[in-house]
């Protein structure tokens, strides 16, 4: 079979991102444009400002994709881009941007849901990974456990209720006045405290025993160091930290290990940003050692928001047929599974 050379984009929330991907697994370029200084200056996201800055980037960005690959757009089989989920104006700079580069290329354009990029990430660096195979995909928007059963074939085990992982990380760390993006400060700060020095709750959901609540985690946080504010106690913010990951931890790596048991799976990966959290990934690789099953994680740059990870899942929606038309829009509360 011949080779075939996708050019990608990523604009669902606050990274403008082009990479160019061959056979789903070979990156030849994945360029990203991060927004994370402008935003941190606001203590998170601002959608406008997000939607204005992929605006001034996205060209650039895509033309350093394919000059780092070496090739021209002419040379590319297809156009990817991401069309859901994610903040509804970054989406359409990404999507206005594929469409108008597929017509004037006259090549076929792909629509990829975000969550399938990032469960596809884990196929960039593990060449020998196939489905069927278990994922937790954690990150600032999501939380979902999901049963691999095939390339573009997702079942939906459990999801979040309420906040994601990584939106409680980056309340939490606003809180405790660490500032954003918090996943990364928390982790660091963890390292220097006691994951049991401050008790705090892990939700179960009658019913739905594979589905994630973290709001209640959060609040617990918040009172206790209005409690400590009340009482004049002084907070040992590494200890709380400490705390707090390991909770979403424990939260996390139970539900996936009882996953793991009941369907069976011989196979275990992450994804998302969270997923390049450091206790998550030694947990998790310990509980999948524990049950005899191998475990898949991307590098840290492909766990984030990336283009290349859009590009290796939009390698098997090529081989299935499945492109989009003119009228591709943008799709903010996309659900996996969902076209």
């Amino acid at each position: 079979m011949e080779d075939v050379t996708i050019l990608a984009i990523e604009s669902s929330c606050d990274e403008t991102a082009a990479a160019v991907v061959r056979n789903g697994r070979t990156v030849l370029s994945n360029i990203i444009s991060s927004q994370i200084d402008l935003h941190t200056l606001y203590g998170g996201v601002v959608p406008e400002l997000a939607s204005r800055k992929h605006m001034e980037q996205i060209n650039q960005v895509v033309e350093q994709a394919l000059a780092e690959a070496n090739i021209e757009l002419n040379d590319i089989d297809a156009v990817a881009v991401t069309y859901g989920p994610g903040l509804v104006g970054a989406l359409l700079v990404g999507v206005a941007h594929a469409k108008a580069l597929a017509f004037a290329a006259h090549k076929p354009l792909i629509g990829v849901h975000h969550i399938e990029g990032h469960i596809c990430a884990n196929f960039i660096e593990n060449q020998g990974l196939e489905p069927p195979f278990g994922c937790l995909v954690v990150s600032g928007g999501h939380t979902h456990l999901v049963n691999v059963k095939d390339y573009g074939s997702y079942e939906i085990l459990g999801r979040t209720r309420d906040d994601a992982a990584g939106e409680a990380f980056d309340k939490v760390a606003r809180a405790i006045g660490l500032g954003y993006p918090g996943g990364p400060k928390i982790d660091r700060l963890a390292k220097e405290g006691n994951p049991h020095a401050v008790e705090l709750p892990r939700a179960k959901i009658d019913g739905a025993r594979y589905d994630f609540s973290f709001s209640g985690l959060k609040s617990a946080v918040l009172n206790y160091i209005n409690h400590c504010e009340m009482k004049n106690i002084e907070i040992n913010r590494a200890d709380l930290a400490a705390s707090f990951q390991n909770a979403v931890v424990d939260v996390l790596v139970t539900h996936a290990a009882e996953a793991v048991r009941e369907y069976k799976f011989g196979k275990f990966a992450i994804a998302g940003g969270v997923a390049s959290n450091s206790a998550l990934r030694s947990a998790m690789a310990e509980a999948c050692a524990d049950s005899g099953i191998e475990f898949f994680h991307p590098s840290p740059v492909f766990c984030t928001d990336n283009a290349a990870m859009i590009g290796a899942a939009a390698y098997y929606e090529y081989l299935a047929g499945n492109f989009a038309g003119w009228d591709l829009n943008a799709v903010p509360n996309l659900r996996l599974g969902e076209r």
